[in-house]
């Protein structure tokens, strides 16, 4: 608890220093004792802190009773403890209200009292730091809470491990900007405490970046085939073919109509192109001998014709890795039944509402996280949940969450690139796992070295494309 608040207490003096009116709201237990010794080391620290203990059981855990009576030798800190009534301070727009009323053992949602508490909080103008959890927050599942009941935090500051909550949009409301203290705790060890949930680190990413052999070349550095792009929709063909030569594939053929061949050839020069004639979509399946990885889906649209030329075109490529994305997920969530047929292994990368075609609807969050795991478990099937912290989820019903990426990618074609990324090093052998778990990262570290030079805003899809070499530089450099 001591190294925890020390954690805590030197963010929030490194942000906001002594120049500002601290007031501390610190409930019964574990996480009341955290607020308590931040209390005391911002006392120390010559700010000026107010400090409300609520303990109206009359009942504290043992290390929140020893940090009361530590913090009763501050005398410079105003401190009040709350066993019945409670009039709560005027809370200005300068002041920094620190959170410590509940940690990661809320079960239930706050009623009463805390309720109110919470409430008091969340209305004021003051900016709010919240210790590990907010408190209210259920760190996984919050489909029965009461949102009302739940501290709306600017920060938290949380211990050794992000919260698997802290990574579903829904409640970013309620956790504001986020980031992890190593406390220096004990990693588990026992087989009780495994967890299906990881968060992806640069280490175990950059592990898996092959070194590309010296006597390499085109016909040993994989040969893909792309179908995508129906008529007015070339762009997405256009990104996902660069993003695949951008990876290091030996040989990209597009597979797309007579009408995209002129802006394909001007903008993908190294492209090869698998024309259809007198047609605007893909309708036809075709051969796959010699190709060593397949995609589907980016802009060739809904078509009845497509959709039966897709299926077929899955069925010729069983032996071969895939990866579907945008129309092809869609012409999938049309036709359910289609799933069984996907062969294991197989790469899906939708977004949001393109997963729910597969999955149906959800609730929140987890719901849809629960739902898309039993999906690859029974279908022995990957699937990346697309958005900040994208979700990789493998046919064992593991999920990975990255760190990579940034709100600047919620770009038209995005999707596009990341699918030229997968079918790259699918192409160049890498297994479905290392394929997907790269190709995400290094796809999320491209858009944020985009995001240095272009900003946010400014960030379009071929930005993305144009920063993968860089990408793959600097994860190189980490091995």
């Amino acid at each position: 608890m001591e190294r925890a608040s020390i954690a805590v207490a030197g963010e929030i003096l490194e942000r906001w220093g002594d120049s500002v009116s601290y007031k501390v709201f610190a409930g019964p237990g574990n996480n009341g004792g955290d607020a308590l010794a931040v209390s005391r080391l911002l006392a120390k620290s010559g700010c000026r802190v107010s400090v409300y203990l609520f303990n109206t059981k009359g009942k504290l855990s043992p290390d929140c009773e020893a940090n009361r009576e530590r913090l009763k030798e501050c005398h410079s800190v105003n401190f009040v403890e709350v066993t019945s009534s409670f009039a709560p301070p005027v809370l200005n727009a300068g002041d920094v209200v620190i959170d410590g009323l509940f940690g990661t053992g809320v079960t239930r949602p706050l009623s009463g009292g805390f309720a109110c508490v919470v409430k008091y909080i969340n209305a004021s103008d003051a900016t709010v730091v919240s210790i590990d959890v907010p408190s209210g927050l259920m760190c996984e599942d919050n489909e029965n809470n009461v949102l009302d009941h739940i501290v709306k935090a600017d920060y938290t500051f949380t211990f050794q491990y992000p919260k698997l909550a802290f990574l579903f949009p829904e409640n970013e409301q309620f956790v504001g900007k986020w980031k992890v203290l190593d406390i220096k705790l004990l990693e588990p060890q026992t087989e009780e405490f495994t967890t299906p949930y990881c968060f992806t680190e640069q280490s175990s990413i950059a592990s898996l970046l092959r070194e590309r052999p010296r006597f390499a070349h085109k016909g040993t550095a994989g040969n893909a085939v792309l179908v995508a792009g129906k008529k007015g929709m070339v762009g997405a063909a256009v990104l996902a073919s660069r993003a695949c030569l951008r990876s290091g594939v030996g040989k990209v053929t597009v597979h797309t109509q007579e009408c995209n061949v002129v802006p394909l050839q001007i903008s993908v020069p190294e492209a090869v192109l698998n024309i259809e004639e007198d047609c605007t979509c893909f309708s036809k399946s075709f051969p796959m001998q010699g190709f060593n990885a397949l995609a589907i889906g980016p802009g060739i649209g809904k078509d009845s014709v497509t959709a039966q030329a897709m299926i077929e075109q899955i069925k010729l490529s069983a032996n071969i890795p895939i990866v579907l994305d945008a129309d092809a997920i869609n012409i999938l969530g049309e036709h359910r039944g289609w799933i069984l047929q996907l062969p294991q292994g197989c790469i899906l990368t939708p977004h949001k509402k393109e997963l729910f075609g597969l999955i149906g609807s959800s609730v929140n969050s987890f719901d849809q996280l629960c739902k898309t795991r039993e999906l690859c478990m029974r279908q022995h099937i990957y699937i990346v949940i697309k958005g900040a912290f994208s979700a990789v989820v493998t046919p064992d019903g593991s999920v990975c969450f990255n760190p990579t990426g940034n709100p600047g990618m919620a770009t038209a074609g995005s999707g596009d690139v990341l699918t030229g990324v997968i079918l790259a090093l699918l192409a160049q052998g890498y297994d479905p796992e290392s394929a997907v778990m790269l190709g995400v990262y290094l796809h999320g570290l491209a858009g944020d070295i985009a995001a240095e030079s272009r900003g946010v805003e400014g960030l379009i899809a071929s930005d993305i494309v144009e920063s993968l070499p860089e990408a793959f530089i600097r994860l190189r450099e980490k091995k």
